[in-house]
């Protein structure tokens, strides 16, 4: 998983130098994405079934897990780009959310206070209660439009209440941009039986892409989230179908950087002794820097990457090499989430 980091560093290198020579400065803003591994509250919620969650099934002192938890998913966003960005994301799509409130104790924490992130938030039809989200550097980013779209995913004739799909709309700069945040239905029952329920979910953002185009025809768009699906999977390839070369790219397809990395070996969660690659990043063909033409007037993708730093991976036990998880059967372990991060660098001229 190192192989990715030191892949970054050794391109950077080259491009700084290749910038230094003709004189270019350029603006670096990361993307990001993170599944937060059930940050809820310690707060009984009637409307919710919140008591499946494994810090209110927790014995013990609640408080000092959440809090800890906060502080733990902050010190990993404010790492997230500062590398090469010097700030944490300009834009940061979240999972496994319960409520607005615990967005806001996260974003006050002491590591990401300063950012004064903005949030928007809406509470998703999902059965335990548990939400996406957007994070925003509002210094970086001016939405000007945000709605939530139920999926309407049926399995036999039974509604599905799972996580709405977030759509905002919104100034990088001065680049109109549009995120789309997933959660899709889980891979409960099997991948198989679970798959036309991804498939549903797909078609929503498909859906959703065409709605964008009756404002913005050519849209720079991003479509990011946990998929419980990887790259390869038929709602992606079939559904979406995204692309993973980019010389195969035309005006309008969706390219998929996390699928190569996929077929080479990458992660961000592990599950049953599988590996997955269930959290990506995609994007729409305009932000796509094709090699030929070394355009960067505009913002476009430089790099993608999975923030996977040691200190993230459980080093011991029955999950070796996973991701550092915060819960396991029914006790807090310290950790940060079941998932790693993802993350992109998009780069422009800065005239």
């Amino acid at each position: 998983m190192r192989n990715i980091a030191t892949l970054l560093v050794l391109i950077f290198v080259s491009f700084s130098t290749y910038a230094q020579q003709v004189g270019k400065k350029y603006k670096i803003r990361t993307v990001g994405f993170y599944n937060l591994e059930n940050l809820f509250d310690t707060e009984n919620d009637p409307d919710k079934n919140d008591e499946a969650s494994p810090i209110m099934e927790m014995k013990g002192d609640k408080e000092e897990v959440y809090w800890d938890k906060i502080d733990k998913l902050g010190e990993v966003i404010s790492q997230l780009g500062e590398e090469k960005a010097n700030t944490s994301p300009a834009i940061l799509g979240v999972a496994e959310v319960e409520n607005k409130k615990v967005l806001e104790d996260l974003v006050a924490s002491e590591r990401l206070k300063k950012k004064r992130y903005s949030i928007i938030h809406f509470d998703s039809p999902d059965k335990r209660g548990i939400d996406v989200a957007l994070l925003y550097q509002p210094r970086y980013f001016k939405p000007i439009h945000f709605e939530a779209f139920d999926p309407n995913i049926y399995d036999q004739n039974y509604k599905v209440y799972t996580r709405d799909i977030l759509l905002v709309s919104g100034y990088l700069d001065d680049e109109l941009v549009h995120i789309i945040v997933n959660h899709w239905p889980s891979r409960r029952g099997g991948e198989a039986k679970s798959r036309p329920l991804r498939e549903k979910a797909a078609y929503k953002v498909k859906q959703i892409i065409e709605k964008i185009k009756e404002n913005d025809p050519n849209p720079k768009v991003l479509i990011m989230g946990d998929f419980n699906d990887d790259p390869i999977n038929s709602s992606f390839k079939s559904v979406l179908q995204t692309k993973s070369k980019k010389k195969n790219v035309e005006e309008g397809d969706i390219y998929n950087p996390y699928e190569d990395m996929f077929r080479r070996g990458f992660n961000t969660l592990g599950y049953r002794d599988n590996i997955n690659l269930f959290d990506q990043i995609m994007f729409t063909s305009p932000l796509l820097d094709k090699a030929d033409k070394k355009d960067f007037s505009t913002y476009k993708m430089f790099k993608s990457g999975i923030f996977n730093k040691r200190f993230l991976t459980e080093k011991k036990g029955r999950y070796k090499g996973y991701p550092f998880r915060s819960f396991s059967y029914g006790r807090y372990t310290g950790g940060y989430s079941d998932h790693y991060p993802v993350y992109m660098y998009l780069i422009k001229e800065d005239k």
